[in-house]
């Protein structure tokens, strides 16, 4: 069984794996009802009430795994019916509190929303209480508990609420796709819509690559993504599933390091273009900052758009980690260029799908892009890539960028820069922490896809990345 971080990721894998199966034979609507019956039959135990409203969830789980409602376009979503009864209480004192003498918590609270009982334990008043979580961090035996749902903790822009029904409601007013709360949430209540069928579509419909030819365009965080096998298998593997070639948004990633060096000469200060969740924070929280983005398409446009300066007709399909991926290609700027977008988690059930043996594979090798390109995956290695770029230049450019892991560190940068107090004249902002390798999307989460996406980086064919871009041009 391949490894995921938890059992919510695995039902998705299954039920995607089961829609891709049918989909290749054009059985889907004849056989969709049955899915849920397939994946939870009647003797497997169920944490809900009972197998019908499993087979419910599952029902819903299917429909947004062939796209969903068309008419709506929104990449993460809430399935109502399996939100479950998370606690929804904000700050409340625990057992824990011993009714001490220094009542530090009264002390840290300024809304005078703490009271004592007559043995001196603390009660919190709901009416005065703004949930700031002062009265928490004074506390010396941690006895005040922030009771808030896992999806609003993980959503840092606050783009999470609670419903009528006490179920989570997502604000798209805010919400930048990143995906966070997909990955937070332990009931898989809330998850983003498939494009999978998009996927298999391009490929039936390139019959055998006559018609037009498909790419997979493959983000550089997949060196540490399928564990069970070696890259080159995996590689052979996407080809197997009916891709005409396989091209590294990597190489795509150098050309945006050449273009950003060359903006940041001009220009004096960019942020980062590479992260859409990023770009997204920006247009919706500091649109002051608007113009200071990097005007260049994200590494998959950019070697989307260079294939199709090549091929016209040729269609193009972006894997990688990002949630947030399915927000960018809707967007004006890349119609045309990117025709759908998949998760690692969506490939492998493609894969498992048409039942490919990857372990057994021969290796196709990837040897399109430079070790900067490739960092691009890791917090700290776009601007990396920018401070080479501008080496490869002979540039004198005084090049001081911050690097930015996570939104707490984005929204730092940003706010500093908003005021004109940001000493950095470029910002490189990841909003998963970690960067790539930290994406909702990918199959597991941690130190070894970082380890392993580095070393991949290490063994890029092309020392520079003129070298790379030069190679591609001929």
């Amino acid at each position: 069984m391949h490894k995921f971080d938890t059992k919510v990721q695995l039902l998705k894998y299954k039920v995607l794996r089961e829609v891709a199966r049918l989909s290749w034979t054009d059985n889907l609507l004849e056989n969709v009802t049955e899915i849920p019956k397939i994946i939870a039959p009647e003797k497997v135990p169920t944490m809900r009430c009972c197998i019908y409203k499993e087979r419910a969830i599952l029902s819903e789980r299917v429909r947004l795994a062939i796209g969903g409602n068309r008419h709506n376009r929104k990449v993460i979503q809430v399935i109502d019916i399996a939100c479950e009864d998370c606690p929804t209480g904000g700050y409340e004192v625990t057992s824990a509190c011993r009714g001490c003498l220094a009542h530090r918590c009264e002390e840290a609270c300024r809304r005078d929303a703490i009271s004592f009982d007559h043995k001196q334990k603390a009660f919190i008043d709901k009416t005065k209480c703004v949930e700031c979580g002062a009265c928490a961090k004074a506390c010396p035996y941690s006895a005040i508990h922030n009771y808030k749902r896992p999806c609003e903790q993980s959503c840092k822009v606050k783009a999470i609420s609670v419903g009528s029904e006490k179920e989570a409601v997502i604000d798209y007013e805010k919400c930048i796709a990143c995906g966070a709360c997909v990955y937070a949430c332990p009931f898989g209540a809330i998850t983003d819509r498939s494009y999978i069928l998009d996927v298999i579509d391009l490929i039936l419909k390139s019959e055998n690559n006559t018609r037009y030819k498909v790419y997979a365009l493959v983000a550089p965080s997949i060196a540490g993504q399928f564990a069970y096998a070696k890259l080159g298998q995996v590689i052979t593997a996407v080809k197997e599933l009916g891709f005409y070639g396989v091209a590294e948004v990597a190489l795509g990633a150098d050309a945006v390091a050449k273009k950003e060096a060359e903006e940041l000469e001009e220009k004096g200060f960019l942020t980062s273009s590479c992260c859409p969740a990023f770009v997204s924070y920006i247009e919706k929280n500091f649109p002051n900052l608007k113009e200071r983005i990097s005007h260049n398409l994200s590494p998959a446009g950019t070697i989307a758009r260079m294939l199709k300066e090549r091929d016209g007709t040729c269609k193009t399909v972006f894997i990688g980690p990002c949630t947030a991926k399915k927000v960018e290609f809707q967007r004006e700027e890349y119609r045309g260029l990117l025709d759908s977008v998949i998760t690692f988690e969506e490939l492998q059930a493609l894969i498992d799908s048409r039942d490919i043996p990857v372990a057994d594979l021969p290796e196709t090798p990837l040897a399109d892009a430079s070790p900067f390109g490739r960092g691009f995956a890791c917090a700290g290695g776009v601007a990396e890539a920018v401070a080479q770029a501008l080496r490869e230049r002979g540039s004198d450019f005084p090049f001081d960028p911050v690097s930015c892991s996570g939104i707490d560190e984005c929204r730092a940068a940003l706010t500093k820069a908003n005021r004109g107090m940001l000493q950095n004249n470029f910002i490189e902002g990841m909003v998963c922490a970690g960067g790539c390798v930290g994406g909702a999307g990918c199959l597991t989460h941690g130190e070894t896809g970082k380890s392993e996406t580095e070393r991949y980086a290490s063994e890029a064919a092309y020392a520079e990345i003129a070298l790379a871009l030069g190679e591609f041009e001929k």
